[in-house]
């Protein structure tokens, strides 16, 4: 059966089944939402229960995050819940901390050096590589400023 570019195209808009973008688009956003309101309120018990100041408060609460998205991503349910919401799960620091866990996870059967600890970094590499590289050089520019 021969086909042109333009028929392979119709044929397969045809047979692809139809995405639901304004579905998923709500569910990201709830859940994104759900996230960030999480850490909103993990900011005010931080502030108003351990009296803690204005920069240890964000501190605190990036690291409740980032801990329990890693705890989260070791239980499995992380990827339950970011097949569920899509890219909401992907954008607050959350996402980060299952980007780092995740390729640790899948990769521990070759070991702590060569599996663990190189594949660790593997997506969030090049994000902390480019982030400790724009640091130096805007820092460089303000000092020479």
């Amino acid at each position: 059966m021969k086909m042109t570019n333009q028929e392979y195209n119709e044929y397969v808009k045809k047979k692809a089944p139809k995405s639901p973008v304004w579905a998923d688009v709500v569910k990201a956003f709830i859940v994104g939402g759900l996230i960030c309101c999480a850490g909103e309120g993990l900011g005010l018990l931080f502030k108003n229960v351990l009296d803690l100041d204005k920069d240890n408060t964000a501190t605190a609460v990036s690291m409740t995050l980032v801990f329990l998205a890693a705890l989260l991503t070791g239980l499995g349910a992380y990827d339950n819940m970011a097949k569920f919401a899509g890219a909401g799960t992907l954008v607050p620091i959350t996402g980060f901390a299952n980007s780092i866990v995740s390729p640790a996870l899948e990769f521990k059967t070759e070991g702590y050096v060569l599996g663990t600890a190189v594949k660790m970094f593997t997506i969030a590499g090049p994000v902390i590589v480019f982030g400790l590289s724009a640091s130096v050089i805007v820092g460089l520019i303000y000092c020479l400023l």
